[in-house]
């Protein structure tokens, strides 16, 4: 059983709960997310998952003894060295770029509006940085003369940033 932590919210964060327990063996401890009322913690208080709110950085205290990974799903906080040795297998998250292109808040915008045809997505173990850790996996998606940034986000990129969440928790599953 694979004990995680996710850190996020809204639809990636929702999805990927409902992600780890449809998998089975991942066993969701707790869920962190910025305010109580958002979608990911209405889903895990129905599910009897435990949920805490995190504001810009996610301290020690704030992660749960035997947790194996910290899964960040669309999260904006800092996560600080502690909290992700903490964690077995530190922090996860997903960026959607193609990391080392367009990191930060915006990279989907600056995709778009610089007029690339390819962008994607990157799964990543959390260092010291913003968007800067070792890329663990990594997949890309075509931009269409149709697509805007808000469909790029919904139908392509959170959808890849579910996929990759869920290789990279199957690829872990013989390592704990």
């Amino acid at each position: 059983m694979i004990k995680v932590m996710i850190v996020g919210q809204k639809w990636l964060a929702e999805q990927l709960l409902k992600r780890c327990i449809d998998m089975g063996d991942i066993e969701v401890i707790l869920v962190s997310v910025p305010c109580i009322d958002d979608r990911t913690a209405i889903l895990a208080d129905r599910l009897a998952i435990p949920v805490a709110t995190h504001g810009k950085t996610l301290m020690t205290n704030a992660v749960p003894d035997g947790i194996d990974v910290i899964l960040m799903a669309h999260a904006y906080c800092f996560v600080d060295a502690d909290a992700r040795a903490k964690a077995r297998l530190g922090a996860v998250g997903y960026h959607p770029s193609l990391l080392p292109a367009y990191k930060g808040k915006n990279a989907i915008a600056d995709a778009f509006n610089a007029g690339e045809v390819v962008t994607g997505g990157s799964l990543y173990q959390l260092d010291d940085g913003w968007d800067t850790g070792v890329v663990v996996d990594q997949a890309s998606v075509k931009i269409d003369n149709n697509d805007t940034i808000k469909s790029l986000w919904q139908d392509k990129l959170a959808p890849l940033g579910l996929l990759l969440f869920e290789n990279y928790l199957k690829s872990i599953r013989h390592e704990l």
